[in-house]
């Protein structure tokens, strides 16, 4: 698995005279940064400009709010803090429950992180526009489009707690990793109730930017150190 198979656009390169195999991991990481910029932008834009047209909307939806962050009933960075933690044990207490029923350790698949191996500790260029696109532009495209929109949609229908466990089942389907599915479906609750709670985007946001920086400084530091990430993972080449 290779970061080539990971971004978007690498195929229209050769029409601009530019070889993708001759580029660097840098120049590679910073193509990464644009594709994913890009598609952030384009996705949000196209979302906003299609759920104007239609009326009315839920009050909540698309809502950023960085007012009280510490208020106790819709303190954003509280509830953060708060969803960040449960987070953290709810995903280990899923591991473990998901290791104990399969019986042994099951490999990891072909998920982002897997994908973006070869940037984790490369370089400063690399790792730092790595942390960008994880913990910033990723969580933000993520959030608007299954919490801010999705969710809040649902909630026009069912109760927000049916909303919050559809929308978590399908933001844990999107990524295409059936093996992960129960972390990613726990970590997709853990986010859709920590909207709920506060009605703020950057709940959630703040939750899931810490989560992805955190497995990328972690896994960095650990390649530093010398240890092969790949077997921490369970990647299979």
């Amino acid at each position: 698995m290779s970061i080539d198979e990971f971004t978007g656009f690498r195929f229209t390169l050769p029409f601009l005279g530019i070889k993708y195999e001759l580029l660097s991991l840098d120049e590679k990481a910073e193509l990464l940064f644009v594709d994913q910029s890009l598609t952030t932008a384009v996705v949000i834009g196209v979302m906003y400009s299609i759920t104007k047209s239609f009326g009315p909307l839920p009050e909540d939806i698309y809502r950023y709010d960085f007012k009280e962050p510490f208020d106790l009933q819709r303190g954003w960075l509280l509830w953060a803090g708060i969803g960040l933690g449960s987070a953290v044990l709810a995903i280990a207490l899923t591991g473990f429950v998901v290791s104990i029923f399969n019986g042994e350790t099951q490999e990891r698949e072909a998920d982002a992180l897997v994908r973006l191996l070869p940037l984790i500790g490369s370089s400063g260029i690399s790792t730092g526009l790595l942390l960008v696109i994880t913990g910033v532009l990723a969580p933000i495209l993520e959030e608007n489009v299954f919490r801010g929109f999705f969710m809040v949609a649902l909630t026009k229908w069912v109760p927000t707690p049916i909303a919050v466990v559809i929308s978590a089942a399908v933001f844990a389907l999107a990524h295409l990793t059936p093996g992960e599915f129960p972390q990613l479906f726990a970590l997709g609750t853990l986010l859709g109730f920590s909207y709920a709670q506060t009605r703020n985007l950057l709940t959630p946001i703040t939750i899931h930017a810490c989560w992805n920086s955190g497995v990328i400084l972690i896994l960095t530091l650990l390649q530093l150190q010398g240890y092969d990430i790949k077997d921490i993972l369970q990647v299979t080449q």
